[in-house]
């Protein structure tokens, strides 16, 4: 790949990480110092359940109310195990930090280069739009908090501001180094363990009167103005789906961790078996916690823009209830700042690659730190453009949600579609075994569905209010892809790949 020709003779390492690396066509530039425990944290803390549950509870309080939050979970969680699984078998054969983009060059049949440069966009999209999207979430959960407790008011504007300050601080903490990256990584994952059990415990034991199960299991809401109940339903599990994004970390920390063919496919995977047992576990408890319909009216009216505050408040006291949701805030600032550990060596390795406009700035390496200091700046930069919105439009973050999913999950799925297609594919260290088909080609199905279905409009009828823009991010991108592929894309991306076919349009390619 680019620039790589004259980097498969000075690599310093000797390590089968770094043989294998070499052998990929990447000098070893990243300083590995993660662990199994460390690469599995990063994903565990970009799913975060304290932070893509709670913040987007509203979404299937709308769309489906109880049914949709207590069985949408579930439902939606086996359903990503088989894309994790799918994903972490192509992982094992290919530990880079480029990860999915890559992984689609590899196994593309014909034109390779243009598969991994459209899966490349679709997932640095979707890894900038997540940031946002956590980031933005994070601001409006410590607006919910300082407006409890000190009684500042969470406008559009302070709610932006915040933010950008945390959206910064972000920043700041990812490049100062791998090793306090590593540490906070694996304080944030027992963080989350620790916080759900506490708020699970508090939320069981100190509310006066909890909702039955009945109510739980099979209440059904409906604010969206469709009148098709089961769509609806479908609707609500943007909440589940979006929770269930980021894993893909594992992968693009990859070059940074020992025994990256087995630890980072494993981190991929458990991240999230574990998110979807604890992520359960944590919405029946905040569900059943609601204090009656009043209760549930009043969370979802609330006028501080997080429910499940307003859930903790009423049920547990205005005392536990900061405190529960104080862990909330601390567990999201944990997730963002994953998310711009995950980002920043997406675009680093895209950039390595020669895909990015200004590839070469952001490509390097700070020699002081072992970090791609400049990505991390392109990352936290572009996040506050995309989020920019949310100043003047209230819808903003749902939309940033749906533009998240489908853009990481258009890039999940293609190189798993790839694989399947590929007879020459061999499994490598960890692997799927005889159960490798049947997994991803259920894993291929439930992408294609979640893609159509969240760039459905969320409510009727459809006005500038909820129209839903992700079809327009979509196309944006795939605009935007091709023509920079055509202005010197095809010239300079992945250089040294022999490819004769390298210049073929979208069109040609899903044909």
């Amino acid at each position: 790949m680019s620039s790589r020709s004259e980097q498969r003779h000075h690599n310093p390492y000797h390590d089968e990480d770094s043989a294998l690396l070499e052998g990929l066509g990447y000098k070893q530039e990243l300083t590995r110092r993660f662990g199994g425990f460390s690469n599995f944290a990063v994903s565990f803390s970009i799913i975060s359940v304290l932070a893509g549950c709670i913040t987007s509870y509203g979404i299937a309080m709308a769309a489906g109310g109880p049914m949709a939050i207590s069985i949408g979970w579930p439902l939606v969680g086996v359903f990503v195990v088989c894309v994790s699984l799918a994903m972490g078998e192509i992982c094992s054969v290919y530990p880079t930090a480029g990860g999915l983009y890559f992984w689609a060059g590899r196994l593309a049949r014909r034109n390779k280069r243009v598969w991994a440069w459209y899966v490349g966009w679709f997932n640095f999209m979707g890894e900038v739009a997540v940031t946002t999207a956590v980031d933005f979430g994070a601001a409006v959960t410590w607006m919910a908090f300082l407006d409890l407790s000190l009684g500042i008011d969470a406008t559009s504007n302070s709610t932006f501001i915040a933010f950008v300050v945390i959206l910064l601080v972000h920043g700041l903490l990812n490049a100062f180094g791998v090793n306090l990256v590593q540490l906070l990584s694996a304080v944030s994952a027992w963080w989350h363990l620790v916080g759900v059990a506490i708020i699970v415990v508090a939320l069981a034991f100190v509310p006066d009167q909890h909702q039955s199960a009945s109510w739980v299991f099979t209440e059904f809401k409906n604010e969206t103005g469709w009148s098709n109940g089961f769509f609806v339903f479908l609707l609500g599990l943007l909440m589940a789906q979006y929770t269930f994004t980021g894993y893909d970390a594992s992968a693009h920390v990859a070059e940074e961790t020992r025994n990256a063919s087995v630890a980072a496919p494993k981190g991929i995977v458990n991240s999230v078996v574990v998110s979807l047992f604890a992520g359960w576990v944590l919405l029946l408890a905040v569900t059943f916690a609601v204090q009656g319909e009043s209760g549930w009216t009043a969370a979802a009216e609330s006028e501080i823009g997080l429910p499940p505050a307003q859930i903790f408040i009423d049920g547990a006291g205005n005392t536990i209830g900061l405190a529960l949701l104080l862990i909330c805030g601390v567990a999201q600032f944990f997730c963002g700042m994953a998310c711009v550990t995950s980002s920043s060596r997406m675009s680093f390795a895209f950039s390595r690659d020669n895909a990015l406009p200004g590839s070469r700035w952001w490509a390097k390496v700070n020699p002081r730190t072992g970090t791609p200091t400049n990505s991390i700046w392109l990352v936290t930069v572009l996040s506050i453009i995309l989020a920019s919105p949310a100043l003047f439009s209230t819808t903003a973050y749902l939309a940033v949600t749906s533009i998240a999913v489908i853009g990481l999950y258009i890039a999940y799925v293609t190189p798993v579609f790839l694989r399947r297609i590929n007879p020459d594919f061999t499994q490598g260290k960890w692997g799927l075994g005889r159960w490798s088909a049947v997994i991803g080609w259920i894993a291929v199905g439930w992408v294609v569905f979640i893609v159509v279905l969240f760039m459905m409009p969320p409510a009727s009828p459809v006005t500038i209010e909820t129209f839903n823009y992700a079809p327009l991010a979509v196309a944006i991108v795939v605009v935007l892809s091709t023509v920079t592929w055509f202005l010197g894309g095809r010239k300079h991306f992945m250089a040294d790949v022999p490819e004769g076919h390298d210049t073929v349009p979208p069109s040609e390619i899903f044909r």
